[in-house]
Protein backbone atom coordinates (compact mmCIF):
# COMPACT_ATOMS: atom_id res chain seq x y z
CA UNK A 1 0.00 0.00 0.00
CA UNK A 2 1.35 3.44 -0.93
CA UNK A 3 2.50 5.36 2.14
CA UNK A 4 3.94 8.75 3.05
CA UNK A 5 7.35 9.33 4.62
CA UNK A 6 5.70 10.68 7.77
CA UNK A 7 3.88 7.36 8.23
CA UNK A 8 7.13 5.38 8.48
CA UNK A 9 7.78 4.61 12.14
CA UNK A 10 11.24 5.93 13.04
CA UNK A 11 12.17 7.32 9.61
CA UNK A 12 13.11 10.75 10.99
CA UNK A 13 15.24 9.26 13.80
CA UNK A 14 17.37 6.81 11.83
CA UNK A 15 20.53 7.86 10.01
CA UNK A 16 19.99 6.61 6.43
CA UNK A 17 23.63 7.28 5.55
CA UNK A 18 24.54 4.32 7.78
CA UNK A 19 22.99 2.11 5.09
CA UNK A 20 24.84 3.83 2.25
CA UNK A 21 27.52 1.15 1.83
CA UNK A 22 24.79 -1.48 1.54
CA UNK A 23 22.87 0.71 -0.94
CA UNK A 24 25.91 1.12 -3.19
CA UNK A 25 26.44 -2.64 -3.06
CA UNK A 26 22.82 -3.20 -4.16
CA UNK A 27 23.28 -0.69 -6.98
CA UNK A 28 26.09 -2.74 -8.51
CA UNK A 29 23.30 -5.15 -9.48
CA UNK A 30 20.22 -2.90 -9.69
CA UNK A 31 21.73 -0.24 -11.94
CA UNK A 32 21.45 -2.70 -14.85
CA UNK A 33 17.65 -2.45 -14.58
CA UNK A 34 16.04 0.60 -16.27
CA UNK A 35 13.72 1.35 -13.34
CA UNK A 36 16.67 1.58 -10.94
CA UNK A 37 19.34 3.18 -13.12
CA UNK A 38 18.56 6.83 -12.38
CA UNK A 39 18.37 6.39 -8.60
CA UNK A 40 21.55 4.31 -8.54
CA UNK A 41 23.45 6.71 -10.80
CA UNK A 42 22.54 9.58 -8.49
CA UNK A 43 23.62 7.62 -5.42
CA UNK A 44 27.01 7.12 -7.05
CA UNK A 45 27.49 10.88 -7.46
CA UNK A 46 27.03 11.45 -3.71
CA UNK A 47 30.17 9.53 -2.76
CA UNK A 48 30.58 6.95 -0.03
CA UNK A 49 29.67 9.15 2.97
CA UNK A 50 26.94 11.62 2.05
CA UNK A 51 25.90 12.36 5.64
CA UNK A 52 22.49 11.94 7.22
CA UNK A 53 20.78 15.03 5.76
CA UNK A 54 21.88 14.45 2.17
CA UNK A 55 21.08 10.74 2.37
CA UNK A 56 17.57 11.41 3.72
CA UNK A 57 16.94 14.02 1.01
CA UNK A 58 18.17 11.56 -1.64
CA UNK A 59 15.72 8.84 -0.58
CA UNK A 60 12.78 11.23 -0.29
CA UNK A 61 13.49 12.68 -3.74
CA UNK A 62 14.06 9.43 -5.62
CA UNK A 63 11.91 6.82 -3.84
CA UNK A 64 8.32 6.20 -2.79
CA UNK A 65 7.52 4.14 0.34
CA UNK A 66 5.09 1.22 0.24
CA UNK A 67 3.74 -0.36 3.42
CA UNK A 68 3.87 -4.14 3.14
CA UNK A 69 0.82 -6.14 4.20
CA UNK A 70 0.20 -9.82 4.87
CA UNK A 71 -3.54 -9.26 4.41
CA UNK A 72 -5.80 -6.22 4.14
CA UNK A 73 -5.71 -5.81 7.91
CA UNK A 74 -2.34 -7.30 8.91
CA UNK A 75 0.78 -5.14 8.62
CA UNK A 76 2.94 -6.89 11.22
CA UNK A 77 5.06 -9.98 10.72
CA UNK A 78 7.90 -12.02 12.13
CA UNK A 79 11.45 -10.67 12.25
CA UNK A 80 14.18 -13.18 13.06
CA UNK A 81 17.95 -12.87 12.99
CA UNK A 82 20.91 -14.63 11.41
CA UNK A 83 24.67 -14.25 11.42
CA UNK A 84 27.93 -15.60 10.03
CA UNK A 85 29.18 -18.34 12.39
CA UNK A 86 32.69 -19.66 12.95
CA UNK A 87 33.00 -23.43 13.33
CA UNK A 88 36.00 -25.77 13.57
CA UNK A 89 36.89 -28.05 10.69
CA UNK A 90 39.58 -29.79 8.69
CA UNK A 91 40.49 -30.60 5.10
CA UNK A 92 40.87 -34.26 6.05
CA UNK A 93 38.62 -36.72 7.85
CA UNK A 94 39.62 -38.28 11.14
CA UNK A 95 38.05 -39.31 14.44
CA UNK A 96 37.60 -35.70 15.55
CA UNK A 97 36.57 -34.20 12.21
CA UNK A 98 33.91 -36.64 11.11
CA UNK A 99 30.96 -34.55 9.85
CA UNK A 100 30.98 -33.70 6.12
CA UNK A 101 30.38 -30.22 4.77
CA UNK A 102 29.02 -31.12 1.35
CA UNK A 103 29.13 -29.28 -1.93
CA UNK A 104 26.18 -29.51 -4.31
CA UNK A 105 25.45 -33.11 -5.42
CA UNK A 106 25.93 -34.07 -9.04
CA UNK A 107 22.63 -35.98 -9.29
CA UNK A 108 20.28 -33.26 -8.01
CA UNK A 109 17.98 -31.65 -10.58
CA UNK A 110 16.72 -28.08 -10.24
CA UNK A 111 13.47 -27.29 -12.04
CA UNK A 112 12.66 -23.58 -12.36
CA UNK A 113 8.86 -23.45 -12.30
CA UNK A 114 8.83 -19.88 -13.57
CA UNK A 115 10.27 -21.08 -16.88
CA UNK A 116 7.00 -22.91 -17.48
CA UNK A 117 4.55 -20.86 -15.41
CA UNK A 118 5.57 -17.16 -15.12
CA UNK A 119 3.31 -16.69 -12.11
CA UNK A 120 5.51 -19.17 -10.23
CA UNK A 121 8.66 -17.07 -10.62
CA UNK A 122 11.11 -17.58 -7.71
CA UNK A 123 9.76 -21.10 -7.10
CA UNK A 124 11.77 -24.20 -7.96
CA UNK A 125 11.76 -27.93 -7.37
CA UNK A 126 14.73 -30.17 -6.57
CA UNK A 127 14.67 -33.84 -7.40
CA UNK A 128 16.48 -36.89 -8.69
CA UNK A 129 15.81 -39.16 -11.65
CA UNK A 130 14.84 -42.77 -11.00
CA UNK A 131 14.06 -44.60 -14.24
CA UNK A 132 11.74 -42.26 -16.12
CA UNK A 133 10.46 -40.45 -13.02
CA UNK A 134 11.60 -37.40 -11.11
CA UNK A 135 11.39 -38.04 -7.36
CA UNK A 136 12.03 -35.66 -4.44
CA UNK A 137 15.68 -35.37 -3.54
CA UNK A 138 16.96 -37.14 -0.42
CA UNK A 139 15.95 -35.75 2.98
CA UNK A 140 18.50 -35.00 5.69
CA UNK A 141 17.85 -38.42 7.26
CA UNK A 142 18.22 -40.21 3.92
CA UNK A 143 21.44 -38.35 3.14
CA UNK A 144 22.88 -39.40 6.50
CA UNK A 145 21.89 -43.01 5.85
CA UNK A 146 23.58 -42.96 2.43
CA UNK A 147 26.81 -41.61 3.92
CA UNK A 148 29.71 -41.87 1.49
CA UNK A 149 27.33 -42.92 -1.30
CA UNK A 150 26.01 -39.35 -1.62
CA UNK A 151 27.35 -38.08 -4.99
CA UNK A 152 28.41 -34.75 -3.54
CA UNK A 153 31.95 -33.50 -2.93
CA UNK A 154 33.07 -33.06 0.67
CA UNK A 155 34.58 -29.59 0.98
CA UNK A 156 35.62 -29.88 4.64
CA UNK A 157 34.98 -31.98 7.73
CA UNK A 158 33.41 -30.37 10.83
CA UNK A 159 34.11 -31.44 14.41
CA UNK A 160 30.60 -30.80 15.79
CA UNK A 161 27.29 -31.81 14.18
CA UNK A 162 25.26 -29.13 15.98
CA UNK A 163 27.66 -26.39 14.88
CA UNK A 164 27.41 -27.75 11.34
CA UNK A 165 23.61 -27.80 11.57
CA UNK A 166 23.53 -24.13 12.56
CA UNK A 167 25.99 -23.31 9.78
CA UNK A 168 23.39 -24.77 7.42
CA UNK A 169 20.62 -22.75 9.07
CA UNK A 170 22.62 -19.53 8.63
CA UNK A 171 23.54 -20.42 5.05
CA UNK A 172 27.15 -19.22 5.19
CA UNK A 173 30.05 -19.02 7.60
CA UNK A 174 33.73 -19.54 8.27
CA UNK A 175 35.54 -22.76 9.11
CA UNK A 176 38.68 -22.55 11.23
CA UNK A 177 41.26 -25.16 10.28
CA UNK A 178 43.63 -26.85 12.78
CA UNK A 179 46.50 -24.56 11.70
CA UNK A 180 44.46 -21.44 12.51
CA UNK A 181 43.61 -20.46 8.94
CA UNK A 182 39.96 -19.91 8.07
CA UNK A 183 37.96 -20.95 5.03
CA UNK A 184 34.80 -19.15 4.00
CA UNK A 185 31.84 -21.16 2.74
CA UNK A 186 28.57 -19.93 1.27
CA UNK A 187 25.23 -21.31 0.22
CA UNK A 188 25.36 -23.37 -2.98
CA UNK A 189 22.00 -25.18 -3.01
CA UNK A 190 19.39 -26.92 -0.88
CA UNK A 191 17.71 -30.31 -1.17
CA UNK A 192 14.23 -28.89 -1.76
CA UNK A 193 12.61 -30.02 1.48
CA UNK A 194 11.00 -27.41 3.76
CA UNK A 195 12.84 -26.16 6.81
CA UNK A 196 11.48 -27.41 10.13
CA UNK A 197 12.58 -25.83 13.40
CA UNK A 198 14.35 -28.24 15.76
CA UNK A 199 13.67 -25.76 18.57
CA UNK A 200 9.94 -26.03 18.02
CA UNK A 201 10.24 -29.82 17.97
CA UNK A 202 12.01 -29.77 21.35
CA UNK A 203 9.25 -27.55 22.75
CA UNK A 204 6.54 -29.85 21.36
CA UNK A 205 8.32 -32.82 22.96
CA UNK A 206 8.37 -31.06 26.33
CA UNK A 207 12.17 -31.03 26.36
CA UNK A 208 12.48 -27.23 26.42
CA UNK A 209 10.20 -24.31 27.13
CA UNK A 210 9.69 -21.72 24.41
CA UNK A 211 12.05 -19.22 26.06
CA UNK A 212 14.73 -21.93 26.36
CA UNK A 213 14.59 -22.89 22.68
CA UNK A 214 17.30 -20.47 21.58
CA UNK A 215 20.45 -21.56 19.75
CA UNK A 216 22.35 -21.76 23.05
CA UNK A 217 19.51 -23.70 24.68
CA UNK A 218 19.41 -26.20 21.83
CA UNK A 219 23.18 -26.67 22.02
CA UNK A 220 22.99 -27.35 25.77
CA UNK A 221 20.21 -29.92 25.23
CA UNK A 222 22.20 -31.65 22.50
CA UNK A 223 25.29 -31.81 24.71
CA UNK A 224 23.23 -33.38 27.51
CA UNK A 225 21.44 -35.84 25.18
CA UNK A 226 24.01 -37.13 22.65
CA UNK A 227 22.11 -40.39 22.18
CA UNK A 228 19.17 -38.40 20.71
CA UNK A 229 21.24 -36.13 18.48
CA UNK A 230 20.40 -37.88 15.22
CA UNK A 231 16.70 -37.97 16.13
CA UNK A 232 16.81 -34.22 16.77
CA UNK A 233 18.59 -33.30 13.54
CA UNK A 234 16.40 -35.51 11.37
CA UNK A 235 13.26 -33.61 12.41
CA UNK A 236 14.43 -30.99 9.89
CA UNK A 237 14.43 -32.64 6.44
CA UNK A 238 16.07 -29.61 4.82
CA UNK A 239 19.77 -29.89 3.98
CA UNK A 240 22.04 -27.10 2.69
CA UNK A 241 25.00 -27.64 0.37
CA UNK A 242 27.93 -25.20 0.31
CA UNK A 243 30.59 -23.77 -1.96
CA UNK A 244 33.99 -22.51 -0.94
CA UNK A 245 34.38 -18.75 -1.33
CA UNK A 246 37.44 -16.57 -1.83
CA UNK A 247 38.88 -15.02 1.32
CA UNK A 248 37.64 -11.46 1.89
CA UNK A 249 37.19 -8.89 4.63
CA UNK A 250 33.56 -8.12 3.78
CA UNK A 251 30.41 -9.90 4.86
CA UNK A 252 29.18 -13.16 3.36
CA UNK A 253 27.66 -13.10 -0.12
CA UNK A 254 23.86 -12.99 -0.07
CA UNK A 255 21.33 -14.07 -2.69
CA UNK A 256 21.72 -10.74 -4.52
CA UNK A 257 25.38 -11.61 -5.11
CA UNK A 258 26.87 -8.82 -2.99
CA UNK A 259 28.48 -8.88 0.47
CA UNK A 260 26.03 -8.45 3.33
CA UNK A 261 26.43 -5.44 5.63
CA UNK A 262 26.27 -6.03 9.37
CA UNK A 263 23.10 -4.53 10.84
CA UNK A 264 21.92 -3.15 7.49
CA UNK A 265 21.11 -6.23 5.37
CA UNK A 266 18.01 -8.40 5.61
CA UNK A 267 16.72 -11.55 3.97
CA UNK A 268 13.24 -11.25 2.45
CA UNK A 269 10.75 -13.13 0.32
CA UNK A 270 11.49 -11.91 -3.25
CA UNK A 271 7.91 -12.62 -4.30
CA UNK A 272 6.97 -9.47 -2.39
CA UNK A 273 10.19 -7.44 -2.04
CA UNK A 274 12.56 -6.97 -5.00
CA UNK A 275 16.06 -8.15 -4.14
CA UNK A 276 18.36 -5.18 -3.63
CA UNK A 277 15.62 -2.75 -2.63
CA UNK A 278 15.86 -0.48 0.43
CA UNK A 279 13.42 -1.52 3.16
CA UNK A 280 12.64 0.43 6.30
CA UNK A 281 12.21 -2.02 9.16
CA UNK A 282 10.39 -1.07 12.38
CA UNK A 283 10.87 -3.74 15.03
CA UNK A 284 12.47 -4.21 18.47
CA UNK A 285 15.76 -5.58 19.78
CA UNK A 286 15.79 -9.26 20.80
CA UNK A 287 13.83 -10.10 23.94
CA UNK A 288 12.94 -6.44 24.56
CA UNK A 289 10.57 -3.63 23.73
CA UNK A 290 13.42 -1.28 22.74
CA UNK A 291 12.82 0.12 19.26
CA UNK A 292 15.00 -1.08 16.41
CA UNK A 293 13.91 1.13 13.52
CA UNK A 294 16.32 1.45 10.63
CA UNK A 295 16.85 1.48 6.91
CA UNK A 296 17.91 -1.92 5.59
CA UNK A 297 18.72 -3.40 2.18
CA UNK A 298 16.96 -6.56 0.97
CA UNK A 299 20.04 -8.51 -0.14
CA UNK A 300 19.32 -12.10 0.82
CA UNK A 301 16.66 -14.81 0.89
CA UNK A 302 16.07 -17.94 2.97
CA UNK A 303 13.97 -21.08 2.82
CA UNK A 304 12.20 -20.08 6.04
CA UNK A 305 11.58 -16.48 4.93
CA UNK A 306 8.10 -16.64 3.46
CA UNK A 307 5.51 -13.87 3.25
CA UNK A 308 5.31 -10.15 2.58
CA UNK A 309 5.99 -8.95 6.14
CA UNK A 310 8.83 -11.32 6.99
CA UNK A 311 12.50 -10.46 7.48
CA UNK A 312 15.70 -12.05 8.70
CA UNK A 313 18.06 -9.44 10.20
CA UNK A 314 21.79 -9.94 9.53
CA UNK A 315 23.71 -9.30 12.74
CA UNK A 316 27.24 -9.86 11.43
CA UNK A 317 30.04 -12.26 12.32
CA UNK A 318 31.01 -13.99 15.55
CA UNK A 319 29.70 -15.00 18.96
CA UNK A 320 28.00 -11.73 19.94
CA UNK A 321 26.21 -11.57 16.59
CA UNK A 322 25.20 -15.19 17.13
CA UNK A 323 23.73 -14.44 20.54
CA UNK A 324 21.62 -11.60 19.18
CA UNK A 325 20.51 -13.61 16.14
CA UNK A 326 19.64 -16.66 18.23
CA UNK A 327 17.38 -14.63 20.54
CA UNK A 328 15.62 -12.58 17.90
CA UNK A 329 12.00 -13.44 17.27
CA UNK A 330 10.23 -10.09 17.20
CA UNK A 331 7.24 -8.55 15.47
CA UNK A 332 7.74 -5.73 13.00
CA UNK A 333 6.50 -3.63 10.11
CA UNK A 334 8.21 -3.12 6.75
CA UNK A 335 8.11 -0.38 4.13
CA UNK A 336 9.79 -1.15 0.81
CA UNK A 337 11.28 1.94 -0.90
CA UNK A 338 11.03 1.83 -4.69
CA UNK A 339 12.08 4.29 -7.38
CA UNK A 340 9.23 6.69 -8.15
CA UNK A 341 6.86 5.15 -10.65
CA UNK A 342 7.73 1.57 -9.68
CA UNK A 343 5.23 -0.61 -7.80
CA UNK A 344 5.85 -3.62 -5.53
CA UNK A 345 5.22 -7.09 -6.97
CA UNK A 346 1.49 -7.79 -6.83
CA UNK A 347 0.50 -4.23 -5.88
CA UNK A 348 -2.93 -3.20 -7.03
Amino acid sequence: MAASWSEIKGWSEDDPSAAWTALLASCTKLSRQPQWKSACDTAGTLGTQPGSTRARHYFEQHFSPWLLRNTETSTEGLVTGYYEPLIRGSRSRNQRYAWPIHGAPADMLTIELGDVYPELKHLRLRGRVVGNKVLPYWTREQLAERGDQVPAPVLLWADDPIDLFFLQVQGSGRVQLPDGRTVRVGYADQNGHPYQSIGRWLVAQGELTLDQASMDGIKRWASANPQRLRELLNTNPSYVFFRELPASNGGPIGALGVPLTEGRSIAVDPRYVPLGAPVFLATTYPLSNRALNRLMLAQDTGSAIKGAVRADFFWGFGEQAGREAGRMRQQGQMWVLLPKGMRPPGAR
